[in-house]
Protein backbone atom coordinates (compact mmCIF):
# COMPACT_ATOMS: atom_id res chain seq x y z
CA UNK A 1 0.00 0.00 0.00
CA UNK A 2 1.14 3.15 -0.84
CA UNK A 3 0.31 6.16 1.07
CA UNK A 4 -1.08 8.76 -1.41
CA UNK A 5 0.06 12.27 -0.01
CA UNK A 6 -1.17 15.10 -2.31
CA UNK A 7 -0.77 17.92 0.61
CA UNK A 8 3.01 18.60 -1.09
CA UNK A 9 4.11 17.42 2.99
CA UNK A 10 6.46 14.76 1.85
CA UNK A 11 9.22 14.66 4.33
CA UNK A 12 8.72 14.24 7.88
CA UNK A 13 11.32 15.63 10.82
CA UNK A 14 10.65 14.93 14.13
CA UNK A 15 9.96 17.91 16.75
CA UNK A 16 13.51 18.87 18.32
CA UNK A 17 12.21 19.15 21.84
CA UNK A 18 10.21 16.11 21.45
CA UNK A 19 12.09 14.60 24.80
CA UNK A 20 11.76 17.88 26.84
CA UNK A 21 8.71 17.07 28.38
CA UNK A 22 7.72 13.48 28.16
CA UNK A 23 8.20 11.43 31.61
CA UNK A 24 10.17 8.02 31.34
CA UNK A 25 10.08 5.01 33.19
CA UNK A 26 12.63 2.29 33.87
CA UNK A 27 10.34 -1.09 33.47
CA UNK A 28 10.98 -3.65 35.87
CA UNK A 29 14.79 -3.95 36.62
CA UNK A 30 15.87 -4.03 33.15
CA UNK A 31 17.67 -0.57 31.08
CA UNK A 32 14.96 0.14 29.33
CA UNK A 33 13.24 3.61 29.81
CA UNK A 34 9.33 4.09 28.14
CA UNK A 35 7.12 6.87 27.83
CA UNK A 36 4.71 6.97 30.74
CA UNK A 37 2.11 7.04 27.70
CA UNK A 38 2.75 4.84 25.27
CA UNK A 39 0.56 4.48 21.70
CA UNK A 40 -1.30 1.21 21.11
CA UNK A 41 -2.18 0.68 17.51
CA UNK A 42 -5.49 -1.68 18.62
CA UNK A 43 -8.03 0.87 16.70
CA UNK A 44 -7.59 3.23 13.63
CA UNK A 45 -4.81 1.57 11.89
CA UNK A 46 -6.34 -0.97 10.05
CA UNK A 47 -6.80 -0.72 6.43
CA UNK A 48 -10.67 -0.03 7.17
CA UNK A 49 -9.34 3.66 8.33
CA UNK A 50 -7.74 6.69 7.21
CA UNK A 51 -4.03 5.85 6.82
CA UNK A 52 -3.61 9.98 6.40
CA UNK A 53 -5.08 10.45 10.14
CA UNK A 54 -2.86 7.03 11.47
CA UNK A 55 -0.02 9.04 9.64
CA UNK A 56 -0.80 12.52 11.45
CA UNK A 57 -1.29 10.60 14.83
CA UNK A 58 2.10 8.86 14.92
CA UNK A 59 3.68 12.17 13.87
CA UNK A 60 2.30 13.64 16.46
CA UNK A 61 3.35 11.20 18.99
CA UNK A 62 6.27 10.82 18.75
CA UNK A 63 6.91 14.58 18.42
CA UNK A 64 5.41 14.63 22.14
CA UNK A 65 8.09 12.10 23.02
CA UNK A 66 5.87 8.84 22.96
CA UNK A 67 8.59 6.25 21.67
CA UNK A 68 7.04 3.17 21.92
CA UNK A 69 4.36 1.98 19.83
CA UNK A 70 2.39 -0.99 19.95
CA UNK A 71 1.36 -3.77 17.51
CA UNK A 72 0.14 -7.33 17.51
CA UNK A 73 -0.30 -9.71 14.42
CA UNK A 74 -3.74 -9.88 14.34
CA UNK A 75 -4.38 -5.53 14.74
CA UNK A 76 -6.55 -3.66 11.80
CA UNK A 77 -9.12 -4.96 10.51
CA UNK A 78 -8.27 -7.19 8.71
CA UNK A 79 -5.69 -8.95 10.18
CA UNK A 80 -2.42 -7.81 9.87
CA UNK A 81 -3.22 -4.47 8.42
CA UNK A 82 -2.21 -2.56 11.17
CA UNK A 83 0.96 -3.99 10.94
CA UNK A 84 0.66 -3.52 7.47
CA UNK A 85 0.23 0.53 7.61
CA UNK A 86 2.32 0.81 10.36
CA UNK A 87 5.33 -0.62 7.96
CA UNK A 88 4.29 1.74 5.32
CA UNK A 89 4.23 4.92 7.56
CA UNK A 90 7.57 3.98 8.90
CA UNK A 91 9.37 3.16 5.72
CA UNK A 92 8.26 7.02 4.64
CA UNK A 93 8.78 8.97 8.01
CA UNK A 94 10.74 6.64 10.73
CA UNK A 95 13.52 4.86 9.19
CA UNK A 96 15.58 7.35 10.32
CA UNK A 97 14.75 7.50 14.19
CA UNK A 98 14.22 3.54 14.41
CA UNK A 99 17.09 3.78 16.97
CA UNK A 100 14.96 6.04 19.16
CA UNK A 101 11.78 4.07 18.89
CA UNK A 102 10.47 1.02 21.15
CA UNK A 103 8.34 -0.75 19.01
CA UNK A 104 6.44 -3.87 20.31
CA UNK A 105 3.84 -6.74 18.43
CA UNK A 106 2.52 -10.04 19.62
CA UNK A 107 1.44 -13.52 19.38
CA UNK A 108 -1.27 -15.42 20.60
CA UNK A 109 -4.86 -14.67 18.71
CA UNK A 110 -6.67 -16.04 16.14
CA UNK A 111 -4.19 -14.96 12.55
CA UNK A 112 -4.66 -17.56 10.04
CA UNK A 113 -6.71 -20.52 9.72
CA UNK A 114 -5.82 -23.92 10.48
CA UNK A 115 -3.97 -25.75 13.51
CA UNK A 116 -0.99 -23.40 13.51
CA UNK A 117 -2.72 -19.78 13.34
CA UNK A 118 -3.87 -19.46 16.97
CA UNK A 119 -2.48 -19.77 20.68
CA UNK A 120 1.37 -20.68 21.74
CA UNK A 121 3.06 -23.25 19.67
CA UNK A 122 6.68 -22.98 18.58
CA UNK A 123 4.99 -23.35 15.14
CA UNK A 124 2.70 -20.15 15.07
CA UNK A 125 5.09 -18.35 17.31
CA UNK A 126 8.38 -18.19 15.10
CA UNK A 127 6.04 -17.90 11.58
CA UNK A 128 4.17 -14.81 13.14
CA UNK A 129 7.45 -13.13 14.08
CA UNK A 130 8.35 -13.87 10.67
CA UNK A 131 5.33 -12.15 8.98
CA UNK A 132 5.14 -9.28 11.29
CA UNK A 133 8.57 -7.84 10.66
CA UNK A 134 8.00 -8.45 6.78
CA UNK A 135 4.61 -6.08 7.20
CA UNK A 136 6.46 -3.70 9.46
CA UNK A 137 9.54 -3.36 7.19
CA UNK A 138 11.56 -4.34 10.23
CA UNK A 139 14.80 -6.25 10.91
CA UNK A 140 13.76 -6.67 14.55
CA UNK A 141 11.01 -5.72 17.10
CA UNK A 142 12.48 -4.54 20.91
CA UNK A 143 9.82 -6.25 22.37
CA UNK A 144 7.74 -9.58 21.39
CA UNK A 145 4.82 -10.64 23.59
CA UNK A 146 2.79 -14.15 23.88
CA UNK A 147 -0.73 -12.15 23.99
CA UNK A 148 -2.39 -14.47 26.19
CA UNK A 149 -1.87 -17.99 27.69
CA UNK A 150 -2.28 -21.12 26.20
CA UNK A 151 -3.89 -23.98 28.28
CA UNK A 152 -2.54 -26.80 26.28
CA UNK A 153 0.41 -26.02 24.85
CA UNK A 154 3.48 -26.48 27.71
CA UNK A 155 4.86 -22.94 29.00
CA UNK A 156 8.14 -24.48 28.32
CA UNK A 157 7.47 -24.52 24.51
CA UNK A 158 6.41 -20.95 24.29
CA UNK A 159 8.57 -19.20 26.55
CA UNK A 160 11.28 -21.39 24.57
CA UNK A 161 10.36 -20.27 20.95
CA UNK A 162 10.03 -16.52 22.91
CA UNK A 163 13.70 -17.18 23.67
CA UNK A 164 14.98 -18.60 20.61
CA UNK A 165 12.88 -15.50 18.73
CA UNK A 166 15.46 -13.65 20.75
CA UNK A 167 18.40 -15.70 20.01
CA UNK A 168 17.97 -15.22 16.45
CA UNK A 169 17.93 -11.63 16.61
CA UNK A 170 14.20 -10.74 15.65
CA UNK A 171 13.41 -9.16 19.15
CA UNK A 172 15.76 -7.97 21.64
CA UNK A 173 13.18 -8.25 24.56
CA UNK A 174 10.57 -10.50 25.54
CA UNK A 175 6.81 -9.86 26.68
CA UNK A 176 3.78 -11.85 28.20
CA UNK A 177 0.07 -10.49 27.81
CA UNK A 178 -2.95 -11.76 29.83
CA UNK A 179 -0.88 -14.01 32.02
CA UNK A 180 -2.47 -14.63 35.60
CA UNK A 181 -0.18 -14.21 39.05
CA UNK A 182 0.88 -18.09 38.95
CA UNK A 183 1.46 -17.92 35.41
CA UNK A 184 3.75 -15.15 35.25
CA UNK A 185 6.17 -16.47 38.11
CA UNK A 186 6.36 -19.61 35.80
CA UNK A 187 6.89 -17.78 32.98
CA UNK A 188 9.51 -15.64 34.61
CA UNK A 189 11.60 -18.82 35.74
CA UNK A 190 11.89 -20.26 32.79
CA UNK A 191 12.78 -17.61 31.19
CA UNK A 192 15.47 -16.86 33.82
CA UNK A 193 16.59 -20.21 32.60
CA UNK A 194 16.78 -19.85 29.22
CA UNK A 195 18.79 -16.09 30.31
CA UNK A 196 16.79 -13.77 27.82
CA UNK A 197 15.36 -10.36 29.40
CA UNK A 198 11.84 -10.57 30.31
CA UNK A 199 10.64 -6.64 30.78
CA UNK A 200 7.16 -6.57 30.56
CA UNK A 201 3.57 -7.94 31.30
CA UNK A 202 1.30 -6.04 29.26
CA UNK A 203 -2.05 -6.11 31.52
CA UNK A 204 -5.78 -4.57 31.16
CA UNK A 205 -5.78 -2.21 34.08
CA UNK A 206 -8.25 0.45 34.93
CA UNK A 207 -9.97 2.06 37.78
CA UNK A 208 -13.20 -0.10 37.08
CA UNK A 209 -10.82 -3.20 36.41
CA UNK A 210 -8.02 -3.82 39.19
CA UNK A 211 -7.48 -7.43 38.92
CA UNK A 212 -3.83 -6.86 38.89
CA UNK A 213 -3.82 -5.71 42.16
CA UNK A 214 -4.40 -9.12 43.73
CA UNK A 215 -0.97 -10.71 43.08
CA UNK A 216 0.07 -9.67 39.62
CA UNK A 217 1.86 -6.32 40.51
CA UNK A 218 3.55 -7.91 43.27
CA UNK A 219 4.70 -10.62 40.91
CA UNK A 220 6.26 -8.45 38.54
CA UNK A 221 7.83 -6.77 40.85
CA UNK A 222 9.20 -9.76 42.81
CA UNK A 223 10.94 -10.61 39.19
CA UNK A 224 11.93 -7.42 38.23
CA UNK A 225 9.31 -7.09 35.62
CA UNK A 226 7.52 -3.96 34.25
CA UNK A 227 3.86 -3.75 33.94
CA UNK A 228 2.68 -1.68 30.79
CA UNK A 229 -1.33 -1.51 30.76
CA UNK A 230 -3.85 -1.51 28.62
CA UNK A 231 -7.53 -0.43 28.46
CA UNK A 232 -6.91 2.75 30.96
CA UNK A 233 -10.23 4.58 30.44
CA UNK A 234 -12.46 1.22 30.80
CA UNK A 235 -13.28 1.61 26.57
CA UNK A 236 -14.23 4.98 27.09
CA UNK A 237 -16.12 5.15 30.19
CA UNK A 238 -13.74 6.83 32.74
CA UNK A 239 -13.93 9.68 30.24
CA UNK A 240 -16.48 12.56 29.88
CA UNK A 241 -18.62 10.90 27.22
CA UNK A 242 -21.17 9.19 29.21
CA UNK A 243 -21.93 12.03 32.38
CA UNK A 244 -24.87 13.47 30.34
CA UNK A 245 -26.55 10.05 29.34
CA UNK A 246 -25.14 7.70 26.32
CA UNK A 247 -24.64 9.33 23.03
CA UNK A 248 -25.77 7.33 20.04
CA UNK A 249 -22.48 7.11 18.14
CA UNK A 250 -20.58 5.41 21.08
CA UNK A 251 -19.25 2.40 21.85
CA UNK A 252 -22.04 1.60 24.57
CA UNK A 253 -25.10 2.58 22.43
CA UNK A 254 -23.73 0.07 19.56
CA UNK A 255 -23.17 -2.57 22.28
CA UNK A 256 -20.35 -3.38 20.76
CA UNK A 257 -18.40 -6.62 22.81
CA UNK A 258 -16.02 -4.69 25.18
CA UNK A 259 -18.77 -2.07 26.24
CA UNK A 260 -22.35 -2.11 26.00
CA UNK A 261 -25.08 0.39 27.54
CA UNK A 262 -25.65 -2.08 30.91
CA UNK A 263 -21.57 -1.30 31.67
CA UNK A 264 -22.00 1.93 31.40
CA UNK A 265 -25.44 2.36 33.61
CA UNK A 266 -24.01 0.00 36.75
CA UNK A 267 -21.05 2.24 37.08
CA UNK A 268 -22.51 5.94 36.13
CA UNK A 269 -22.96 6.76 39.08
CA UNK A 270 -19.00 6.29 39.95
CA UNK A 271 -17.77 7.59 37.17
CA UNK A 272 -19.47 11.17 37.83
CA UNK A 273 -18.31 11.43 41.64
CA UNK A 274 -14.84 10.59 40.08
CA UNK A 275 -14.95 13.20 37.42
CA UNK A 276 -15.85 15.75 40.17
CA UNK A 277 -12.76 14.49 41.95
CA UNK A 278 -10.75 15.18 38.73
CA UNK A 279 -12.02 18.81 37.86
CA UNK A 280 -11.17 19.15 41.60
CA UNK A 281 -7.48 18.65 40.59
CA UNK A 282 -7.82 20.69 37.58
CA UNK A 283 -8.00 17.52 34.82
CA UNK A 284 -10.21 15.52 32.70
CA UNK A 285 -11.30 12.69 34.60
CA UNK A 286 -9.37 10.64 31.35
CA UNK A 287 -6.39 12.50 32.54
CA UNK A 288 -7.00 11.83 36.03
CA UNK A 289 -7.59 8.05 35.35
CA UNK A 290 -3.99 7.72 33.16
CA UNK A 291 -2.54 9.43 36.17
CA UNK A 292 -3.90 7.35 39.00
CA UNK A 293 -2.57 4.49 37.43
CA UNK A 294 0.64 5.37 37.09
CA UNK A 295 1.56 6.21 40.57
CA UNK A 296 1.75 2.39 40.77
CA UNK A 297 5.68 1.80 40.90
CA UNK A 298 5.32 -1.19 39.09
CA UNK A 299 3.59 0.18 36.33
CA UNK A 300 6.14 1.50 33.44
CA UNK A 301 3.56 2.65 30.75
CA UNK A 302 -0.08 3.13 29.89
CA UNK A 303 -1.19 2.62 26.52
CA UNK A 304 -3.51 4.36 25.25
CA UNK A 305 -5.48 4.51 21.94
CA UNK A 306 -6.17 7.28 20.03
CA UNK A 307 -8.27 8.40 17.04
CA UNK A 308 -7.26 12.18 16.17
CA UNK A 309 -4.24 13.98 17.62
CA UNK A 310 -6.39 16.12 19.33
CA UNK A 311 -7.40 12.86 21.23
CA UNK A 312 -3.97 12.30 21.88
CA UNK A 313 -2.73 15.24 23.15
CA UNK A 314 -5.39 15.91 25.46
CA UNK A 315 -4.53 12.20 27.13
CA UNK A 316 -0.76 12.84 27.34
CA UNK A 317 -1.92 16.33 29.11
CA UNK A 318 -2.18 13.84 32.32
CA UNK A 319 1.31 14.13 33.45
CA UNK A 320 0.77 17.79 34.28
CA UNK A 321 -0.41 16.69 37.31
CA UNK A 322 0.88 13.30 38.28
CA UNK A 323 0.73 13.78 42.18
CA UNK A 324 -2.53 12.88 44.50
CA UNK A 325 -2.90 13.98 47.96
CA UNK A 326 -3.82 11.71 50.72
CA UNK A 327 -7.14 13.17 50.33
CA UNK A 328 -7.64 12.56 47.18
CA UNK A 329 -6.95 9.16 46.98
CA UNK A 330 -9.13 8.28 49.83
CA UNK A 331 -11.97 9.69 48.06
CA UNK A 332 -10.79 8.06 44.91
CA UNK A 333 -10.91 4.77 46.62
CA UNK A 334 -14.12 5.64 48.38
CA UNK A 335 -15.81 5.74 45.17
CA UNK A 336 -14.52 2.27 43.84
CA UNK A 337 -15.40 0.11 46.96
Amino acid sequence: MQINDKSGDQSYLANPKRYDTMTYKRSGNSGVLLPAISLGLWHNFGFIDNIQNARSVLRCAFDLGITHFDLANNYGPPYGSAEENFGTIFKNDFKNYRDEMFIATKAGYDMWPGPYGNFGSRKYLISSIDQSLKRMNLDYVDVFYHHRPDPDTPLKETMGALADIVRQGKALYVGISNYQPAETQRAAELLREYNVPFILHQARYSMLDRWVEDGLLDTLEDNGVGCITFSPLAQGMLTDKYLHGIPKDSRAAKDLTYLNTETVNENIEKIKKLAEIAESRGQKLSQMAIAWILRQKQVASVLIGASSTNQLKENVKALDNLEFTEEELKRIEEVLS
